[in-house]
């Protein structure tokens, strides 16, 4: 998609992530980061805080899904996506508008943690829906390779041959 506002953050969740689904089935997932930058100040010799930014994130379909089941309130994470801006009205008048991360991306930060991560494994289903990546589609590693006398799935073939 060209012209996206595409962007990173690393930062805190405030809160654990509310999984909910639409009327058609398709799982969001709403969650905000905060993100407070350090900078060091030569004159106290101390580390000292910026201010705050909290950032609503929102992550669709299978993404949603994992957000929910791995990631919980205070967990340092890092997501890219896209920035969209929201504009409203009150009802009393007053125009409104906020900017959210629509997020592709998201996964915890392993600076000061470790994780332990878990292929997520999906059934194959015909969602009908040409943008779905998931829809129809059997979306395991490359097995071929693996069946082509590859240990490794994700290597492909010839995985065994040293690479130079």
């Amino acid at each position: 998609m060209s012209n996206e506002t595409v962007t990173t953050i690393v930062g805190n969740l405030t809160d654990d992530p509310e999984l909910r689904f639409t009327p058609a089935g398709a799982a969001l997932a709403r969650f905000s980061i905060a993100s407070t930058p350090r900078r060091y100040d030569k004159q106290s010799g101390e580390y000292v805080d910026g201010d705050t930014l909290f950032l609503r994130a929102t992550a669709w379909r299978h993404v949603a899904e994992n957000v929910a089941a791995s990631l919980q309130r205070g967990q340092r994470v890092i997501a890219t996506g896209r920035l969209r801006q929201s504009n409203w009205e009150t009802p009393e008048g007053d125009k409104r508008s906020s900017i959210d991360l629509e997020v592709d991306e998201i996964g915890p930060s392993l600076t000061f943690a470790t994780a332990k991560v878990t292929k997520a494994t999906r059934a194959a289903k015909t969602s009908g829906n040409p943008d779905d990546p998931w829809a129809g589609a059997n979306r395991e590693p490359a097995t071929a390779g693996a069946a082509a006398g590859g240990g490794d799935p994700w290597a492909g073939p010839g995985a065994d041959e040293p690479p130079f």
